[in-house]
């Protein structure tokens, strides 16, 4: 990652009233069974529609990727600047190790990535509010429409971890898929490292929390090795 695809990190508590009202940060959601989680409260900002494509998480997939919605997402949330759930890092890593398994390029389905909790498909707690849940239509050249297909990938990403759930093939809206591999990892959050966080939850006027996360790459780390390396001769 360049220093022009260094990634703006925000406090969602510090973003305008209506995005806050639309992102719902730090608010509790029950999910399809009853239980309660809380909405992430960092997010990636992603300041135009180049700059999305420009972006990799990982070397195949693009932070575009996961922020294409159709008209049921809130207006503002169409636009840029548009905002993600830094978790979404923890996706596309995941995706990414899915797609060497399953031998082919990994497509994500408009509405298949983060969805807002204002989004009107966003239903009982869905992760992909966290930016943590992805919709796959097609893999390769197989558009994933059959139950032999759909049951095929879901082992695929099974075998890969034991933190990842799919939906079985079947007719049932929010509880099986007949036209799509649906994955997640569950309520994840992630606060980068950059971000200073504190505990107050209200807007900071004077000093808004917002940070670049940068990659860590491995020749950063080998003047650091290589100075231990000397101290022990």
């Amino acid at each position: 990652m360049s220093e022009s695809q260094q990634i703006k990190v925000v406090d969602a508590f510090d973003l305008d009233d209506e995005l806050r009202s639309l992102l719902k940060p730090g608010e509790m959601l029950r999910d399809a069974h009853g239980r309660r989680h809380r909405l992430p409260r960092y997010f990636y900002e992603v300041p135009s529609h180049d700059s999305a494509v420009e972006i990799r998480l990982t070397p195949h997939f693009g932070i575009n990727e996961f922020i294409f919605v159709d008209l049921r997402e809130a207006q503002r949330l169409q636009q840029f600047p548009r905002y993600v759930p830094c978790a979404v890092r923890m996706l596309a890593f995941f995706l990414e190790q899915f797609r060497t398994a399953a031998g082919g390029s990994v497509h994500i389905a408009v509405n298949g990535g983060y969805r807002s909790p204002a989004h009107k498909m966003a239903i009982d707690g869905s992760p992909h509010m966290w930016g943590t849940a992805a919709d796959i239509y097609r893999i390769g050249s197989s558009i994933l429409k059959t139950k032999e297909l759909i049951d095929r990938f879901n082992d695929v990403a099974e075998e890969l971890s034991d933190d990842v759930v799919v939906m079985p093939y079947g007719h049932e809206t929010g509880k099986t898929v007949d036209d799509h591999v649906h994955i997640d990892l569950g309520y994840l959050t992630v606060i980068p490292r950059e971000i200073s966080e504190d505990r107050m939850e209200v807007p900071q006027e004077h000093r808004p929390r917002f940070a670049f996360e940068e990659r860590r790459k491995r020749e950063r780390r080998v003047p650091v090795v290589a100075a231990e390396a000397e101290k022990t001769q």
